[in-house]
């Protein structure tokens, strides 16, 4: 200790004052067993830390180097991957054209704290599968229960929210997607579970290790919510829609067969270009139950089915480049589409993604009736999120083992929904998204890939770089 230097003493001082402050902010005072580690590896150095760094041979001391500074940027990474901030990914419409299919976000988890994780023993960056080798990224145990750390505030309205796909708590590993729960009430528990050519290994992934998603919260713990022809009402009242909402309008041009030109004035990428074939009974249906009517000669003018945001729609209604645009309605799509099953998969109410609800979202601390439609739509909130066991036996409804006619929540939800309302799956699709599955808010587009366009013809967004990413 007497060979210490000043400036040993102030390091220790820093990084014992920031390890004291990180162990005040985690809550587990066991922390502070690894103060005197602290003090050893700057002041006492009773434990000799670096002498395998002190190797005389050349080629071992480069080797030892490299593996010094993997390892400590690796826990570097994981810690601000686990606490600060995280990378991720649009992979998808759902959100457009708020956010776009390409664009790299940064997500700030002190934005609604930091959860404690479930699978701490973990490889950074990968979220549940190494790549390459494709086993898993983390240990399953020890396994953590849910912890939140104090951050900067909570959910609101209308923010844009990153959280940990609900559903994905089983996993068919060969078709993710659509999710196991989908696919299980499409084509049978039976099929699923034993047709390993098609959906591989059935696994099960905690919280912290299922699928990114993001989506924008329009339903709070609490909230009646009812969809009425996509709009959404909140205890009878309708929200605002978001600046850049999206629906899906069928567009009957004047006559002309469309390019990139056109679609690239309404901003419409080409995973998103739908072209309706006119020469069949079938679509003389479609175009009859949107109000599209026929030429003098009886003939139909080219019709496209693309996501449109209102102020594409204007546009495209003062272009001159269309002869009616009609927006899709339920009746339409179930048409044009195989009719999509909504939350709840096991109890029908007619429900469809335009028209939904009316639905009570779960608040902590609220309590429900358990008769046969709240089961059916908060079984899966007590059974999977909160981890109690469910039975109908005798008449009777048990809870663990015990009779019970009501059931207290332990957990806020909210309810998420895309921009692109016509093109996304969301909380009408696999119900509410618990608070233990939050993850972070995303602040801004650190990059933007147009996947459309090459790397030397406006393959980065340039105007997206470093946008924040706003509530709209």
């Amino acid at each position: 200790m007497k060979k210490a230097t000043k400036t040993q003493w102030i390091l220790f001082a820093i990084w014992a004052v920031v390890y004291v402050l990180f162990t005040i902010w985690i809550g587990n005072f066991w922390l502070l067993f690894g103060l005197p580690v602290l003090f050893d590896i700057y002041i006492s150095k009773i434990i000799p830390w670096g002498v395998w760094k002190k190797t005389k041979n050349k080629t071992l001391q480069k080797v030892v180097e490299w593996i010094d500074a993997i390892l400590f940027a690796l826990a570097a990474v994981y810690i601000i991957n686990l606490f600060i901030f995280q990378m991720y990914t649009i992979p998808s419409s759902s959100l457009e054209k708020t956010l776009l299919v390409g664009d790299y976000l940064m997500v700030n988890k002190f934005s609604y704290g930091p959860r404690i994780p479930n699978t701490p023993l973990s490889f950074p960056l990968a979220q549940h599968t190494m790549p390459i080798i494709n086993t898993k990224s983390y240990i399953e145990h020890p396994q953590w229960k849910y912890k939140r750390l104090k951050g900067l505030g909570d959910v609101k309205r209308y923010d844009i929210v990153v959280f940990n796909f609900p559903a994905g708590d089983t996993v068919a590993r060969k078709k993710e997607n659509p999710d196991y729960y989908y696919s299980v009430n499409q084509k049978g528990w039976d099929r699923v579970n034993s047709d390993k050519w098609e959906y591989g290994d059935i696994v099960w992934r905690p919280v912290d290790r299922r699928e990114n998603y993001v989506k924008r919260c329009v339903g709070m713990p609490g909230d009646n919510l009812q969809i009425i022809s996509d709009t959404v009402f909140i205890d009878g009242k309708a929200l605002p829609f978001p600046k850049k909402i999206q629906l899906n309008y069928l567009v009957e041009t004047n006559g002309t067969i469309w390019g990139d030109k056109e679609f690239g004035m309404l901003g419409v990428s080409n995973a998103d270009k739908g072209f309706l074939l006119n020469r069949s009974a079938y679509f003389e249906w479609i175009f009859a139950a949107a109000g599209i009517e026929k030429n003098a000669d009886s003939t139909y003018n080219p019709v496209y089915i693309v996501p449109l945001t209102q102020e594409a729609v204007e546009k495209l209604k003062k272009s001159g480049k269309a002869r009616s645009v009609h927006v899709e309605t339920f009746a339409v799509r179930s048409l044009i589409y195989e009719t999509q099953p909504v939350y709840p998969y096991n109890y029908q109410q007619n429900w469809n993604v335009s028209n939904f609800g009316p639905l009570w979202i779960p608040k902590k601390g609220a309590t429900v009736e358990l008769n046969e439609k709240n089961i059916a739509l908060y079984g899966r909130c007590i059974v999977n999120y909160e981890g109690n066991t469910l039975e109908q036996k005798d008449g009777k409804t048990l809870i663990n083992g015990q009779s019970v006619t009501n059931y207290t929540f332990r957990y806020d939800y909210y309810f998420m929904m895309g921009d692109n309302r016509h093109n996304s799956q969301d909380s009408r699709s696999w119900g509410f998204v618990p608070e233990d599955h939050i993850v972070g808010k995303p602040v801004f587009v650190w990059l933007s890939l147009d996947n459309d366009k090459g790397w030397f013809n406006g393959k980065i967004r340039w105007s997206r770089m470093f946008r924040t990413v706003g509530t709209d």
